[in-house]
């Protein structure tokens, strides 16, 4: 069976602010049945990594989540800024966040968190040979640990459900088939 788009009739925006904006579009099935309210979120696109030390430890940073109201510990990344390419952004985000520079950067994955409400894409990377060559330069908003933890210890974070975040445990899933292909 062929899978067929929908047919945008019309849009309307909710709500648009700088991180998120809710739009309500207007839109006609295959069957022809129109749905005059299906809600849709634009975000801004973002980039995570799997980051190695040149010790081969993977970076993590552990920080607040308000929305969850939980302290998670997750992949390194953020929102691309504008019309950045996600490999620029990635390698920004990491030195501002972590600190750390890196020898290698490779694309991995393409994920996108919700299409079913949301338009953004998560662009996941595997970085090698961080060292550690600047200080953190965090937004106002941010406020974190960065952890580094050897690749048993993250299997074994995984396997205990102690990564809540959906798209850093798929990052790591990605990230961990690369190292196994490294080795």
């Amino acid at each position: 069976m062929i899978i067929e788009k929908w047919q945008k009739i019309a849009s309307k925006y909710l709500v648009r602010e700088k991180w998120a904006t809710l739009r309500v579009d207007e839109v006609k099935l295959p069957s022809g049945i129109i749905k005059d309210d299906y809600y849709v979120l634009e975000y801004p696109n973002w980039v995570n990594a799997i980051a190695l030390t040149e010790e081969g430890k993977i970076i993590m940073v552990r920080q607040y989540r308000h929305a969850a109201d939980i302290v998670s510990l997750e992949v390194p990344g953020g929102v691309m800024d504008g019309d950045e390419e996600p490999d620029f952004a990635i390698k920004r985000e990491l030195l501002e966040e972590t600190g750390y520079s890196f020898k290698t950067c490779k694309m991995i994955a393409e994920l996108y968190p919700n299409p079913a409400t949301a338009n953004n894409v998560t662009y996941t990377y595997f970085l090698t040979g961080g060292i550690k060559t600047h200080e953190q330069h965090l937004d106002e908003h941010e406020i974190l640990n960065v952890e580094e933890y050897t690749v048993e210890e993250i299997k074994q974070f995984l396997k205990e459900n102690k990564i809540a975040q959906a798209l850093h445990v798929a990052a790591l899933h990605y990230g961990l088939a690369e190292i196994e292909n490294l080795q």
